[in-house]
């Protein structure tokens, strides 16, 4: 990438280097910006429509990458032996993740100030084979290295070095000890999800999508002064294994490789080639490629149903009628007798049935097919917020343990809904 080619020099000192990184980011942003320009991921894409052919976004307002000029010099540029040494060369046994466009080490680095022991953090790797994966680096970069939330996942800072092999781009986050919310809820080993930490993780998620959507636009103005920009960021890719847990299991959005600023000006959408997961992207993004916040709420909603059932939204070891979730669930209507047959058994009962409805009529407005008519992501937040606070009313104001699971009483106070099969 030539806007790299900063990194090709003669080996500078750590003070050069780190220089040279920032600068070269923010090259590498402007292009990035001015440009838009995307393919789709063949491994994980939304497959039924793929898009071959390029998009130029309609977004013309620079606003991250303002704002990411603005507070690069805060992340903390690392050299590659670093890295190498804080993850043992990036030995496999301490690999805790691995995806299309690299892996992700647990690693142990030294503070700046070097008094206090050392910090865990997750490193991920670039695929050094992928454009593709360049560009997703480079968003995550811009993205989480001026967006602050407490529940997305903290970017400690980067490296783009250079060895005998070529350059090499890492991320270095903070640690999330529990694991993603794929984990927990679709791994045998892993111990149940309750009731009230499934809300909470909700809840936690959205609050997370609600600040993308709505609340970075006050940052934006109070911070940076920048009244023309969009105000939205586009996760794009918002899934249970994108959803990270910390050791109290609270949850923080990850991986920003595939987000996008929302549309500025008069526009309503941003236009771009089709990307994400399938089972989790949006049927009229999918369709059109128009993105808009509301492609975001459509996969929450289905995110809401893997919590409610346990199941994947797609799941090809089920029979033919079970594989995709959400025709599966369209069987047993809300109201009716049969809804607790959707429940995931893992709960053993353990769970309103009446909030649990609340929670899927949610889910239906998220997936509702016309987008303007599903919810802002802040009006899902003060629906989980309710439903959060009436299940600790109804089981006395017990927090589960930190960094433990707990029980939830059941909150139809002792009915047994009807037995279920699923």
């Amino acid at each position: 990438m030539g806007c790299f080619g900063l990194f090709k020099t003669k080996p500078k000192s750590r003070k050069e280097r780190g220089k040279s990184g920032t600068e070269a980011l923010a090259v590498s942003a402007a292009t990035t910006s001015s440009s838009n320009y995307e393919t789709s991921r063949s491994h994980d894409s939304t497959g039924g429509k793929q898009t071959s052919k390029s998009s130029v976004s309609t977004s013309s307002q620079p606003s991250i990458s303002a704002m990411f000029e603005e507070k690069a010099g805060v992340l903390r540029v690392f050299e590659l032996a670093e890295l190498r040494s804080a993850t043992n060369d990036f030995n496999r046994t301490l690999k805790i993740g691995e995806g299309g466009f690299g892996s992700v080490y647990k690693g142990f680095i030294k503070p700046l100030d070097e008094k206090s022991g050392r910090i865990t953090v997750a490193v991920k790797t670039l695929n050094q084979k992928s454009l593709q994966g360049h560009k997703q680096w480079l968003a995550e970069v811009q993205f989480l290295g001026v967006l602050e939330h407490p529940n997305l996942v903290k970017l400690i800072g980067y490296c783009s070095d250079e060895d005998e092999r070529g350059i090499k781009r890492l991320l270095v986050y903070e640690y999330m000890p529990n694991k993603s919310l794929e984990y927990h809820l679709f791994n045998r080993a892993a111990p149940p999800l309750p009731w009230n930490v499934r809300l909470k993780i909700a809840l936690g998620a959205a609050e997370g999508l609600a600040f993308l959507h709505e609340g970075l636009e006050l940052q934006m103005q109070h911070s940076f002064s920048l009244k023309n920009s969009s105000g939205q960021v586009i996760y794009r890719d918002f899934k249970t294994s994108n959803v990270l847990l910390d050791s109290d299991f609270k949850p923080k959005l990850s991986d920003f490789g595939l987000a996008r600023e929302g549309p500025a000006g008069d526009k309503t959408h941003v236009s771009t080639a089709v990307v994400g997961t399938y089972g989790y992207a949006a049927p009229d993004y999918i369709e059109t490629g128009h993105l808009t916040t509301k492609s975001d709420v459509w996969s929450f909603g289905v995110v809401l149903y893997e919590l409610l059932t346990g199941r994947r939204s797609l799941d090809r070891n089920r029979p033919s009628n079970e594989q995709k979730l959400l025709d599966w669930v369209k069987q047993f209507p809300i109201e009716s007798k049969r809804f607790n047959m959707i429940m995931d058994p893992k709960l053993r009962y353990q769970y309103s049935l009446k909030t649990a409805r609340e929670v899927a009529k949610l889910a239906n407005s998220c997936l509702v097919k016309q987008a303007k008519e599903r919810p802002k992501m802040s009006e899902v937040v003060q629906v989980l917020k309710h439903a959060v606070e009436m299940t600790e009313i109804a089981s006395g104001g017990k927090v589960e343990a930190k960094g433990e699971y707990s029980t939830v009483a059941d909150l139809d106070k002792g009915k047994r809904p009807e037995s279920s099969n699923c």
